[in-house]
């Protein structure tokens, strides 16, 4: 049985993509938008040996599964993620049966996995040793790419667009804003914020509203760009970002506290521990704002899926934002608000690939085509999770209550 055959019904109701094996079968589709190509058997040996996400991931960042279109790399994967969201299931098992035949006993030994791939390394590591290593496998891979990607701003977590023609710039400063304001920043006020990245919010803060803000990230590229942007921004006076865990921040100094991005890192058996920090962290009726993706449900399992896990962001968790919520209060948070950003994510996330389709060639020579390909494949399933409702990101706002009942909040949302 030729591959074309095989595979012929899982995309019998998908006329948007076609075919290409490399023993010379096709499926042709006269609407096809993107057209798959086994290149090699062992593409089938990945996807055989390791079912699933798994399999598909080192399938495509080895490069010896490929989607091709007319749109760019990521926008083609887009396509094809989004048709074939419900084909795989038609895949039975009769039909991996035939694959199984087709490779032969030889065809079934597990090919060696792509070098992008980590596994689970970090996990033997101490909970400081593992959040170093897994931030620095993420981000210290080159600030080069990540201004290919982000654009000027440098800020690596969803936007918020207030209209539809909103800029990626507009709407990352529009979000910065939106943080600020829940916040209640006001001029002399102290701001921390965890896991700042390249220092966007802090600059932002700084900037806008005259606090004194400090950003600290494990991530020593981060450091290094942020400070020479705050430099030549003249905000050396006002914002600062350190190369600091932000468990060695010290206690009570703080007017708001902003988690962007970081919970995703913390994990589940850690929140608690986490929230006590940062109510410790701050001063009586200061702010919290956590901003962070998560489950749509609080009864799905908190690791992320292979791909994240293995080639993105080792060791991370997404709860629900029931966990989250919960955490919050349990430890010494009153919970104010609560809003989810999907829909924003998705399009941030469109922004992203957007960027790193146009500058394809560059991003490849600054850290290899499997690398690339990794980014396109996370940030375009990403991008999917957010428009079909796998995964959400919410903004929660907690408020540390002083000892008589103040909470120092309007009576109703001001943002």
């Amino acid at each position: 049985m030729k591959l074309a055959e095989v595979f012929e019904p899982a995309l019998r109701d998908v006329p948007e993509v076609a075919l290409r094996a490399y023993d010379g079968s096709a499926i042709d589709r006269a609407d096809a938008r993107v057209t798959l190509d086994i290149r090699s058997p062992r593409a089938l040996a990945y996807l055989v040996t390791a079912p699933g996400e798994l399999g598909l991931a080192r399938a495509y960042v080895s490069g010896e599964l490929g989607v091709s279109g007319e749109l760019g790399v990521s926008e083609d994967l887009h396509t094809a993620l989004t048709c074939l969201a419900d084909a795989a299931p038609k895949l039975g098992y009769r039909s991996l049966l035939e694959i199984v035949r087709k490779l032969g006993p030889r065809g079934l030994r597990r090919p060696p996995r792509p070098p992008e791939e980590v596994g689970h390394a970090y996990g033997r590591f101490r909970r400081r040793q593992r959040d170093a290593a897994a931030i620095s496998h993420h981000y210290d891979i080159s600030n080069d790419l990540y201004e290919i990607v982000l654009g000027p701003s440098m800020t690596y977590t969803c936007a918020l667009f207030p209209e539809e023609g909103t800029t990626l710039e507009e709407a990352q400063a529009a979000k910065h804003d939106l943080v600020c304001r829940k916040l209640g920043l006001q001029e002399g006020m102290t701001l921390l914020d965890v896991g700042c990245g390249w220092g966007g919010m802090v600059m932002h803060a700084a900037r806008h509203y005259g606090v004194q803000a400090l950003g600290v990230t494990l991530s020593r590229q981060q450091v290094l760009w942020a400070q020479k942007a705050i430099a030549s921004a003249g905000l050396a006076r006002q914002a600062e970002v350190q190369h600091l865990d932000y468990r060695d921040v010290p206690p009570g100094q703080y007017d708001a506290i902003a988690s962007i991005g970081l919970t995703e890192h913390v994990g589940a058996r850690y929140l608690p521990s986490y929230f006590q920090l940062l109510h410790s962290r701050l001063k009586p009726g200061g702010r919290l704002l956590n901003h962070c993706i998560v489950r749509p449900t609080t009864d799905q399992r908190h690791r992320g899926g292979a791909l994240m896990s293995r080639y993105v962001f080792p060791n991370g968790e997404l709860e629900g934002v029931g966990e989250i919520i919960s955490a919050m209060q349990d430890n010494g948070f009153e919970i104010r608000h609560a809003e989810n950003l999907r829909e924003h994510y998705a399009r941030t996330l469109a922004c992203w690939t957007g960027n790193l389709d146009d500058h394809w060639s560059e991003a490849v020579d600054l850290v290899g085509e499997g690398r690339a390909r990794v980014w396109a494949l996370y940030m375009t399933g990403s991008r999917v999770g957010f428009e079909r409702h796998s995964i959400e990101l919410q903004q929660v706002l907690g408020v540390k209550v002083e000892p008589g009942g103040q909470a120092h909040m309007p009576r109703r949302s001001v943002w």
